[in-house]
């Protein structure tokens, strides 16, 4: 089974990935690794410490001459502002040598966390809890990506809303959104939609304020049957919404139509499946998403995620301190504007593993070559139908 593992704080030394169940013989170099990273740290509306962080990944262990070896692979993304954090953030027994972070943020896991764990500093919890940790699935998912690659899958993402600016000109396939989205700094494939998202973002940034919005993650080139309806755990559809529900500051999810297919008869709702002979089956449309029965249906997978708009303003809202009990303005951290653009590339990050497993999952095979001949034999098998 294919599964992984994040480590590390916001600014301890390093984010620590543990990737397990990929097969030998992939195909993988920290370049490929990078360029997600990147894209992760780009977007209008970020804050300063993407202009500080520069991420990079390091190839620690299962690989050799760039090439899976079917053993562990480890991967590590250094925080560069750990030499300002050394002692604040020491590992090593003694006493702290600044004052405890009592001021918890409302929107965030300080308040939560200090209570739950029995903690007097609220920094033991937003460490961790930080969106920093998602620098750590982006590099996982990146190499989700390289096992889905040799398989023609592909994963993509766009912004369709930040604030009340909404992109409502969008046609084409999956495959032509993701691309016009790189071109763009808030990631949306509609030029007039995003100028105005800029302009939002920027009129939230003159008042103190933040934005949230939502963005779409879309996948391309899935056979029909990944996933399966057996069991409540092994329904895709189930899967993708807990992965993209685990991003920081994600407050709903939805698959195809999602919510508007609620208000619609289902007549207009459900997809028509239609044969030809040489083809197989297929759909007239694809309103489900890609998802049906908790299964891929061989038609893109289209997914949407909404966020909040960050918890740290830096007009903070009212809270209570944790030691003397008394009315106080919410502790004040380095934060973005606006991250629904980052937080689309993240997006595809946890889509690309979520995928990645069911994939091994189907095909299985302890080597590319092996995954491959069974993939083949499946897709000679549904050709027969």
């Amino acid at each position: 089974m294919l599964r992984f593992l994040t480590a590390g704080e916001s600014h301890g030394p390093q984010l620590t990935v543990i990737i397990e169940g990929l097969p030998a013989g992939l195909p993988l170099q920290a370049e490929r690794i990078d360029l997600d990273l990147g894209r992760r740290q780009g977007g209008y509306g970020r804050g300063a410490r993407m202009r500080l962080e520069s991420d990079r990944v390091q190839i620690l262990a299962g690989v050799r001459f760039g090439e899976t070896l079917g053993s562990p692979v480890a991967l590590a993304v250094a925080n560069r502002d750990w030499p300002n954090w050394e002692l604040r953030m020491s590992a090593a027994p003694g006493r702290r040598p600044e004052a405890a972070l009592t001021r918890v943020r409302p929107g965030h896991a300080d308040l939560a966390g200090v209570l739950k764990y029995d903690r007097a500093d609220a920094r033991d919890i937003l460490e961790r809890a930080s969106a920093r940790e998602t620098a750590a699935r982006v590099a996982a998912g990146a190499v989700a990506k390289a096992l889905l690659d040799p398989f023609r899958v592909q994963v993509g993402s766009w912004v369709e809303r930040i604030g009340t600016a909404t992109a409502r000109r969008l046609g084409g396939t999956p495959e032509a959104l993701a691309r016009a989205a790189e071109g763009s700094d808030v990631r949306c494939p509609d030029r007039t939609a995003g100028a105005a998202m800029r302009r939002a973002i920027d009129r939230a940034a003159a008042a103190g304020d933040t934005l949230g919005g939502v963005f779409a993650v879309a996948a391309w080139g899935l056979p029909v049957g990944l996933g399966s309806h057996v069991h409540w755990d092994r329904r895709l559809d189930a899967r993708l919404a807990a992965a993209l529900m685990s991003i920081p500051a994600i407050k709903g999810v939805e698959v195809g139509e999602g919510f508007a297919a609620a208000t619609r008869p289902g007549s207009t709702v459900h997809d028509a499946i239609l044969y030809r002979r040489g083809q197989g089956f297929r759909r007239a449309t694809n309103r489900a998403g890609g998802l049906e029965g908790g299964m891929t249906t061989g038609e893109p997978l289209w997914l949407r995620a909404a966020m909040k708009p960050i918890a740290t303003l830096r007009r903070p809202l009212r809270s209570v301190d944790l030691a003397s009990k008394r009315s106080v303005s919410a502790a004040v951290e380095r934060a973005d504007v606006c991250a629904v653009p980052a937080a689309a590339v993240v997006g595809e990050a946890v889509v690309a593993l979520e995928l990645a497993r069911a994939w091994q999952e189907k095909f299985g095979g302890d080597s590319l070559a092996e995954m491959r001949a069974n993939w083949r034999q499946y897709l000679r098998r549904l050709a027969r139908r």
